[in-house]
């Protein structure tokens, strides 16, 4: 280049020197195949300043209009370091905010962070067209949702029961609930009416909290809410969350805010209290861009009510109206003492208070057949609602039995806190298990065992039918302990037991097997941890036995060693980073590798 620049130079100085000599402007412009203009310039240009003056200069303009000053550039660059969520035109919100005249454009603020490597520049999409609407005033219609994604410490994740209106995008229901019944979306839904009065409409989807549309067709606890009330309730089409869309975006800027960089939470209470706080930024200080970058308090104003439908009390069922109102503790009196009484007279029943050990309470059955009792559920059916059932409970096992019949029998998710919880809250000492030692016995004596291999379904073959044993004994030579109503799955050399099922056998099939043989002693559970591999998601959560647990976004995609034990998951992440949550379910381990990670494109 420099070669070709000094070429270029000494040509225009012969040309110069051509001129000088006596030569005619327009003779040397064809000589040197240039305009007339241009044999002139460099005349000029070597009068002013030499040789030098004949070098090629820059053609860049003196002034650029749309570039952004110095000092705002350097203002972009720092909001946007110092907020890495907000785009062009939050930032040119923001700026104009700060006094800044002019203020700078959009697509010169966009310019300005993809010249400093703030944002990579992106190919512009088709833009999809939408039939987007708006009601003409606030509380004309609310538009109500459940989300998840609330993790606290001890790995259990809790759901939020969220409601915006639909003119000003003002949040006015924001409850975090341990699970998203119907009971607790209902109790959210009463207190946000208590609080800012009643709506027009409420817009849902199709969840059974909010309507019974495509079950019995009958009427759920909010559709009378809404009917006693005046509401409208509409409900969305299936698979269509575009139509809930205002609340579906609230959901997108919860997650991004809060829920994501926030740590797990303590407990319930925190995670309100985090929530009411995020909240009350969002509707008085965020500014919306749906909304001209005006807040959604801005726009919310009660004042704008239905007329005189707005006159009439608010009306709540019993059972939301009473749960809402905390009732008085009352003292529980003295119990009286026994009269003497003579033989012909029965002596009163004297229930012995918990002094540790087993604990036995009673629960009447609901309407349907779903009982979830001490953070668990137990499926009764709804051919037993009603029923009043007694729990007989210790850390091993839970029995259920009514009217002194066992029904079944499950293995106990209870500590001994949880125990002394239940005990405080109308439990008693329990007295001997509801199973009858003579029965055991005589179990004992009938019980057989065999030797099976499990096939790669997880299923062996017994009386010229498969059982499912587990996928995870796929391949595996194990014995089969059949009692008069369980077959157990165990290891032969170490006797130790792996899994439990129903025995589908009559007595007569049982003697009929091949291999079959007297039992030996019963076997035994393992005390040590099974050992499981799992990759925590984009979201940074891992699954175990059902149970999710947040790792953080910091882990996503990575592997995570669990040592899983019957009351805790000890979590083993890169950095020597190590956690220990509490179990809280009863599904056996059925995976232990974790899952291959999905190719880029890869169609499930």
């Amino acid at each position: 280049m420099a070669l070709v620049e000094l070429s270029v130079v000494e040509q225009r100085y012969r040309a110069v020197l051509e001129v000088q000599a006596g030569m005619s402007v327009t003779e040397v412009a064809a000589r040197f195949g240039v305009s007339r203009q241009s044999v002139h310039a460099w005349l000029v240009r070597y009068r002013e300043s030499g040789l030098a003056g004949l070098m090629d200069r820059s053609h860049r303009p003196i002034s650029c209009p749309h570039q952004l000053p110095g000092e705002v550039e350097v203002l972009v660059c720092e909001l946007r370091r110092k907020h890495p969520r907000w785009g062009p035109v939050r930032l040119v919100h923001e700026i104009g905010r700060l006094g800044v005249v002019p203020v700078p454009s959009r697509m010169g603020v966009y310019r300005a962070l993809v010249r400093h490597g703030l944002i990579e520049p992106r190919k512009r999409r088709g833009r999809r067209e939408f039939v987007r609407w708006e009601r003409d005033a606030p509380m004309a219609l609310w538009q109500m949702d459940i989300v998840g994604g609330v993790f606290l410490a001890d790995g259990t994740e809790c759901k939020v029961v969220t409601g915006v209106d639909d003119h000003s995008r003002f949040c006015v229901i924001a409850s975090v609930v341990p699970r998203a019944t119907g009971r607790a979306v209902c109790l959210a839904f009463a207190a946000a009416l208590r609080k800012f009065g009643v709506p027009g409409e409420v817009l849902t989807d199709n969840g059974k909290q909010f309507t019974d549309r495509f079950g019995r067709g009958g009427e759920v606890l909010f559709d009378r809410i809404c009917r006693d009330n005046a509401i409208v309730h509409r409900l969305t089409q299936p698979r269509s969350p575009t139509t809930t869309g205002k609340v579906e975006r609230f959901h997108q800027t919860l997650r991004r805010e809060l829920l994501d960089e926030g740590v797990p939470f303590a407990d319930v209470a925190a995670a309100q209290a985090a929530m009411d706080a995020w909240v009350s930024d969002y509707n008085t200080l965020r500014p919306h861009q749906s909304l001209g970058m005006a807040c959604p308090a801005d726009r919310f104003d009660t004042t704008h009510t239905r007329g005189e439908q707005e006159l009439l009390p608010l009306r709540l069922p019993a059972a939301v109206r009473l749960a809402a109102v905390p009732q008085p503790r009352v003292q529980a009196p003295e119990p009286a003492q026994p009269e003497p009484t003579t033989g012909d007279e029965a002596a009163p029943k004297v229930v012995a208070p918990w002094t540790g050990g087993a604990v036995e309470f009673d629960r009447v059955v609901p309407p349907a057949g779903n009982m979830w009792v001490a953070g668990k559920q137990f499926w009764l059916g709804p051919a037993r609602a009603g029923v009043r059932v007694t729990f007989w409970a210790d850390t091993d096992v839970i029995h259920l039995s009514a009217g002194g019949t066992r029904i079944k029998s499950i293995r106990s998710h209870l500590s001994s806190a949880d125990l002394a919880a239940l005990a405080a809250h109308g439990g008693r000492q329990a007295g001997p298990p509801p199973l009858a030692k003579a029965a055991d016995k005589a179990a004992d004596k009938v019980a057989v065992e065999v030797d099976r291999t499990v096939n790669r379904t997880g299923s062996v073959g017994l009386g010229g039918r498969l059982v499912l044993a587990a996928d995870i004994l796929a391949g595996r030579r194990v014995g089969i302990r059949i009692e008069e109503r369980t077959l157990m799955f165990f290891d032969p050399d170490t006797r130790e037991l792996l899994r439990t099922r129903p025995n589908p056998f009559t007595a007569e099939q049982v003697q009929n097997l091949q291999g079959v043989r007297p039992a030996g002693p019963p076997p035994h559970t393992s005390s040590a941890p099974v050992t499981v591999q799992r990759r925590a998601s984009a979201t940074g959560v891992i699954v175990v036995c059902g149970q999710k647990v947040s790792v953080g976004r910091l882990h996503a995609g990575q592997i995570a060693t669990v040592q899983v034990t019957d009351t805790t998951l000890t979590i083993e992440l890169a950095g020597d980073d190590t956690r220990t949550v509490r179990r809280t379910t009863t599904t056996p381990v059925r995976n232990i590798k974790a899952d291959r990670p999905r190719k880029a494109g890869q169609i499930v």
